[in-house]
């Protein structure tokens, strides 16, 4: 089997001093009943903090197998921190999408924005972070993104002390053009509701060091704002 199919799991409890690991319930059941591995097959596995270990099957069952790791390396995290402030969305799918792609994009922490206008049922946040992890493995990354508690808008921004701190707004105001920024090692990226910002919002951001920026002539939904923003401004 070569290296590029060698399946690829999130294992949250694995540490780095380890030579052999039980692995999860979830990912043995993947690994016996879906995949159909037995004992001798290799893995990768990724504890989400860096490290990603080479391991091979020595006991094969489908809720408690068991891997010898044959080698093991650190991945250093990105060293540009995008945060991503975000409000959360009525629909519940197009908000996974976003948190999806953000994660396969290599996004460092999101935060879940409750803003004047925000209209939204419950974040379902175990659903949400299943999400992130199963982008993290989906893109080969070894850093699982932060995803915070929803928060309110007024107090987030109060207390925000990044490098650079952008908002994104459709109001008539002076704005930059997103194309026209350089980013940062440390950037904040603030994206309001469907209603977009309120004029309250966007004059406290403001006033608290945030760049309003435009996106362009259209009038962009959140997720797709969110997804071309940090498409413009990741370095890589």
């Amino acid at each position: 089997m070569s290296r590029m199919n060698v399946p690829y799991f999130y294992e949250p409890s694995l540490v780095a001093i380890t030579s052999t690991h039980i692995l999860s319930e979830e990912t043995s059941k993947h690994c016996i009943q879906v995949l159909r591995m037995k004992e001798g097959d290799r893995i990768d596995l990724t504890n989400g903090i860096g490290n990603v270990f080479e391991a091979t099957i020595t006991v094969a069952h489908k809720k408690n197998s068991t891997v010898q790791i044959q080698s093991q390396k650190f991945i250093e995290r990105s060293q540009q921190k995008i945060t991503l402030g975000i409000s959360l969305l009525k629909n519940a799918t197009r908000l996974e999408w976003l948190f999806e792609k953000a994660a396969e994009m290599g996004i460092h922490t999101i935060i879940p924005l409750i803003c004047e206008r925000t209209i939204h049922e419950r974040l379902k946040m175990d659903r949400m972070q299943n999400i992130l992890q199963s982008a993290m493995i989906q893109s080969q990354q070894t850093w699982l993104p932060t995803l915070s508690m929803p928060t309110d808008f007024t107090n987030f921004i109060k207390h925000q002390n990044a490098a650079q701190k952008l908002i994104a707004h459709c109001e008539p105001a002076d704005k930059k053009n997103i194309k026209g920024i350089l980013p940062s090692d440390d950037i904040i990226l603030l994206i309001g509701p469907e209603g977009d910002f309120s004029p309250n919002e966007i004059t406290n951001a403001t006033e608290y060091d945030y760049e309003a920026i435009h996106l362009g002539p259209t009038r962009l939904r959140t997720e797709t704002a969110g997804i071309f923003t940090l498409s413009v401004l990741k370095k890589f």
